[in-house]
């Protein structure tokens, strides 16, 4: 009998039920300066994870996880308000496009043809230009609570917008399971060929947004053999460099702080830190892959972040410097937060052995990304690595 009790409980354990689910709640976050309200929606699970994302810039406003001891913390930085995002952007959480990270001088040519978007970054064009994917409010498409509870959101850009051809259709869809996983997902079609690098610059404090603890001390773990070296404008010079022996090897767990103030290295010097691309692989897949491990010794939390695509930008959050403070009234400094986007290369417009950031009509653009979230203890593991 106690043996039939057991597999019943077993059973109605297995069995979906509506309190099981994760969900999807939608609200207002507030309203721009024209009168259109900002959506928000709110994905949770049984375990404590919620994720809120906001409508303008398609933005992870919010990721609460608990810790080690269950204790609860926001791990994004961003703001509490709409007035915040619009009055001091610092891409946080943002989806950027219609190319992430830069393009050379603001120009590339596309099937002979010159084309010229916004210099907004020194000489070259970051993140799409002046008014890119993250300064726009996107549409609430449907939203879905189950197993998985999702939002989907979309963005139309028409042609020429910021310089780019084409009308491009952007989906980007971010979901949540039961299992703790975070999936961000961007699809975009264009009525004529364009260039697409579309991806999330979520900024990660482990330990909390508001805490004391900044990111330095998180383990990283990158399975590459080699990144991409740069100018000091940060476009790649086109050499594939090995990490072997240098201060970008995260073949193994390193703490971010080791070694990102190391003036030997030009590379860190330019960047002021790390704000570089490194070759998971050399293009597009249709599954996913692991690209990074991170891990905060304070805290337990940590993620495995998988996706399909070559590069993953590293960047050390060294341009934050006191001009914002965010939802827990703290003002963010640099270094209390990273960022890891997977991408295509920098400047592959313009760097034929890069491949090729082409979107034709008829083809499908897809970036996915998949936070595996952790809670409990122990180190992060050693990361396979892949030519």
């Amino acid at each position: 009998m106690a043996l039939r009790s057991i597999a019943l409980a077993a059973l109605l354990i297995g069995v979906a039920t509506p309190a099981m689910a994760a969900e999807a709640h939608q609200s207002t976050f507030g309203r721009l300066p024209d009168g259109r309200a900002v959506p928000a929606v709110t994905l949770t699970n049984k375990a404590g994870v919620s994720a809120t994302v906001i409508a303008y810039g398609a933005t992870l406003q919010s990721l609460v996880v608990p810790d080690r001891n269950g204790k609860r913390a926001d791990v994004m930085l961003g703001y509490d308000n709409i007035d915040d995002y619009l009055r001091t952007p610092q891409y946080f959480g943002a989806t950027v496009g219609r190319f992430a990270n830069r393009i050379a001088r603001g120009r590339f040519t596309l099937d002979g043809r010159d084309y010229r978007v916004p210099v907004n970054n020194g000489k070259n064009s970051l993140h799409g230009g002046t008014i890119g994917f993250d300064k726009v409010l996107w549409s609430v498409v449907s939203t879905k609570s189950g197993p998985t509870a999702s939002v989907t959101l979309r963005y139309v850009s028409r042609d020429g917008d910021q310089g780019y051809p084409g009308t491009m259709t952007v989906d980007a869809t971010y979901s949540l399971d039961e299992n703790n996983a975070l999936s961000i997902e961007y699809r975009a079609t264009s009525d004529a060929p364009t260039i697409a690098n579309i991806t999330n610059h979520a900024y990660w404090n482990l330990s909390g947004e508001g805490s004391d603890n900044g990111a330095m001390g998180l383990m990283v773990t990158i399975p590459a053999n080699s990144y991409l070296p740069t100018d000091d404008g940060a476009i790649p010079t086109g050499e594939f460099r090995p990490v072997a022996g240098t201060a970008f090897d995260f073949r193994t767990p390193r703490a971010v702080g080791e070694r990102v103030r190391d003036a030997r290295d030009q590379q860190l010097v330019y960047g002021r830190g790390y704000d570089h691309n490194w070759v998971i692989g050399r293009s597009v897949t249709p599954g996913q892959h692991l690209m990074a491990r991170v891990y905060d010794p304070k805290s337990g939390r940590g993620f495995e972040l998988w996706s399909n695509q070559p590069g993953l930008q590293f960047y050390s959050g060294n341009f934050l410097d006191g001009t914002s403070s965010g939802k827990a009234k703290r003002i963010y400094r640099e270094g209390d937060a990273i960022v890891m986007e997977p991408q295509i290369f920098p400047d592959t417009p313009n760097q034929p052995a890069f491949g090729s950031a082409r979107l034709a009509p008829g083809q499908v653009y897809r970036n996915v990304m998949t936070y595996r979230l952790t809670t409990g203890q122990g180190a992060a593991r050693p990361a396979r690595t892949r030519r």
